[in-house]
């Protein structure tokens, strides 16, 4: 059983690794003279950060389950270790995915209304039930069994708690949001205030920059890194939220200066600012609760 989920991770990290470059390709179709051109497609439009934001999340998951399904394949002990970290970073994570798979599933006019349907009862699912079906894996007596032949020396994976090693994943994929955004004019929060252009893209990179930091200082577990990345969300969430909440949807979208085709098919989707400030808030709520029980796994010195 070891065996065959590792081969399964391991074809789907390796599917998702070659489906991201040819995703690129949809750059070409919206572009002048493509199939589904778009007046104003670009860097700026919704659709250019959209299949942006795609192609870097097939690489994100390509770069978590490839080297998992290895890990399983080979029967290797940090695969375990992995595995419980990608599950704890998937509590936090898994959230804003589900939310961004489905509102692509909503907008997308050639979906049957069963498979539509199927989709939200599967993520639901799924939010909740993949970090415990990876406990239960792990506690059956074929995983257990199998990892324990391994005789390879441990690695540095096996070093980190797994708790500390889901929070810089979690860091990473916040780290690579970042740069998403950059497409986005730049959009930065600040505490009430929307910056855009080069201010927003300077903020921006000064906050990819410091993430990039609390990263690496949490693999070293340093205590420094607790503290940083405590204050870091906190401030992040606060001023995503209060921005949000004090933002209506329309005036977002003025901020974000779409296309006029785009806003004419964005505006008619049923959202307001507090609702969007729900939807930044509890992951960020649960990135803090991820940072408050790891304390203990830092360094005290």
């Amino acid at each position: 059983m070891l065996r065959a989920m590792g081969a399964l991770l391991l074809a789907a990290g390796l599917g998702l690794a070659y489906l991201a470059p040819v995703e690129c390709y949809c750059f070409y179709l919206f572009a002048e003279g493509g199939r589904f051109h778009q007046p104003g497609f670009g860097i700026g439009s919704f659709m250019f950060g959209n299949i942006a934001a795609q192609i870097v999340g097939y690489y994100a998951l390509a770069a978590m389950l490839t080297p998992l399904g290895y890990g399983y394949l080979r029967a290797r002990r940090w695969a375990r270790h992995l595995a419980e970290a990608l599950a704890q970073a998937w509590i936090v994570a898994g959230l804003p995915f589900v939310v961004a798979f489905l509102a692509v599933l909503l907008m997308s006019k050639d979906v049957p209304p069963t498979v539509a349907v199927g989709a939200t009862l599967l993520l639901a699912l799924a939010y909740p039930g993949l970090p415990w079906l990876v406990r239960r894996l792990h506690r059956t007596c074929a995983v257990e069994e199998g990892l324990a032949r391994d005789t390879s020396p441990p690695i540095w994976i096996e070093s980190v708690p797994a708790p500390l090693l889901g929070l810089a994943m979690l860091y990473a994929l916040v780290w690579l949001a970042l740069h998403v955004l950059i497409l986005f004019h730049g959009l930065y929060p600040w505490f009430g205030i929307w910056r855009t252009g080069l201010e927003g893209i300077t903020w921006l990179g000064a906050s990819a920059l410091l993430l990039a930091i609390l990263c690496w200082g949490t693999l070293l577990r340093r205590r420094w890194a607790w503290w940083g990345g405590l204050a870091y969300v906190s401030a992040m969430g606060v001023s995503w939220v209060v921005t949000l909440a004090g933002t209506t949807w329309m005036s977002l979208l003025d901020t974000l200066q779409f296309t006029a085709d785009e806003v004419a098919i964005l505006q008619g989707m049923p959202l307001q600012g507090w609702q969007l400030a729900i939807v930044v808030g509890l992951p960020v709520a649960l990135l803090l609760v991820q940072i408050v029980r790891a304390r203990d796994g830092f360094e005290t010195t």
